[in-house]
């Protein structure tokens, strides 16, 4: 199907001007005549995105005020294109107020709702668009919009954990590598003169810490450029399809921030899939959804193939049965959805469990991290320290003898 763009005349030789859905100009035209329209022209319709004019970000936050502010409107009975022009009206962010002002004039066009939010796909997601279509198709499109809202508030509320999680063990590590850094670099070899000008030979440690730091000093800034170059091509690794996967694999295993991971990656997969089947979505097209925001590329592998299994006539639970990825309770409680007609519900009671379960692993992560650091600094600084004081109490020593 493609959207063709008429001009025609009613019975009052107004002009009518629209965008329909059809297979061919002739259908259009036929569909028209119908109407006892008197069809001008034909063409095609041109889409195009909104460019970006301002270069400021639309966040979540201001997707979830757009959604719920339009879904208030609808269910007081305000026309939509009405709704829309008022939110171009009061909207902050300059870009977004663009984006409903033309989709304002493409619904006064004849356009649907979600056709007009096709058209700009750095703004709405898949997943956005999908269940727009879902409640303008079933007429329920204020409480889509309301369960939308909702579920883009989740989403941001765990993003801001996991950047909380990340960022404090980021910012500890980065300041225990600064501060070792200095200590070699510029406290050291104040240390190296001194022994240097007392003479004597030095204690072996003391001699390593030396020639460790020398090492640095001297080969500081090759140090620093290769550094750059490897970050340059790791992240072109990570770009590559095989490199993404890669990475995303390591991401769901390494260490401590695995489990962390692997969390948000089954309580994102539950809380959208059970939004987009509450509002309506064929759940082919939600497994696709799902897997295409998943954030991560193991678990779309996984739903991709879910969803070929499901054409075929599989359950989802027995197919996520087979699935590393997936813990047992997941397709556990997802195969009593299924049998007992409550998929949805259940997603949802998998999505709030490991919301609560991301909550305890941030809480443990922090804990555990603290500690670690605090022991590497201990560990190296107290070497550092030990390693510069040796000599002077070797020469103290011998003063004393």
């Amino acid at each position: 199907m493609a959207q063709f763009q008429y001009t025609a005349k009613d019975k009052n030789s107004r002009t009518v001007i629209g965008i329909m859905e059809a297979s061919s100009e002739a259908e259009v035209a036929n569909l028209l005549h119908q109407k006892e329209l008197v069809v001008i022209s034909v063409a095609p319709a041109k889409q195009k995105a909104a460019k970006v004019r301002t270069g400021k970000k639309i966040k979540l936050d201001d997707l979830v005020i757009f959604s719920r502010q339009l879904s208030a409107m609808i269910d007081a009975g305000i026309p939509l294109v009405q709704a829309l022009g008022i939110l171009s009206e009061q909207v902050e962010n300059a870009e977004l107020k663009i984006v409903v002002s033309t989709m304002r004039q493409d619904i006064e066009a004849g356009m649907s709702f979600y056709d007009a939010l096709g058209k700009h796909p750095r703004v709405f997601s898949e997943l956005f668009i999908s269940m727009a279509k879902a409640g303008e198709a079933s007429g329920m499109l204020n409480e889509v919009l309301d369960r939308l809202a909702t579920y883009l508030e989740k989403t941001a509320a765990l993003t801001r954990k996991i950047r909380s999680a990340l960022v404090y063990p980021t910012v500890v590590i980065t300041m225990a590598i600064a501060i070792t850094a200095f200590l070699l670099i510029k406290v050291v070899p104040v240390f190296k003169g001194i022994f240097t000008a007392l003479g004597g030979r030095l204690p072996l440690p003391t001699q390593i810490l030396i020639a460790v730091s020398d090492s640095l000093s001297r080969y500081f800034l090759a140090a620093v450029i290769f550094a750059v170059i490897a970050t340059f091509l790791v992240k072109k690794y990570i770009n590559t399809p095989r490199g993404h996967y890669k990475f995303d694999q390591l991401k769901l295993k390494v260490g401590v921030l695995g489990p962390l991971f692997t969390k948000l990656a089954l309580a994102r997969f539950s809380r959208t899939l059970a939004t987009l089947i509450k509002s309506g979505v064929p759940v082919l097209n939600a497994l696709e959804i799902v897997g295409k925001t998943s954030g991560n590329k193991v678990v779309e592998e996984v739903l991709v193939n879910c969803k070929n299994a499901v054409r075929e006539g599989e359950l989802i639970s027995q197919y996520l049965g087979k699935a590393k990825v997936f813990p047992p309770m997941v397709h556990r409680m997802i195969g009593v959805g299924e049998q007992s007609g409550q998929l949805e519900s259940m997603l949802s009671k998998i999505a709030d469990f490991y919301d609560e379960q991301i909550d305890a692993a941030v809480s443990s992560l922090t804990s555990l991290i603290e500690p670690m650091v605090i022991s590497f600094l201990g560990i190296v600084v107290g070497g550092i320290v030990i390693s510069l004081f040796m000599p002077i109490f070797k020469i103290t020593e011998l003063i004393g003898g």
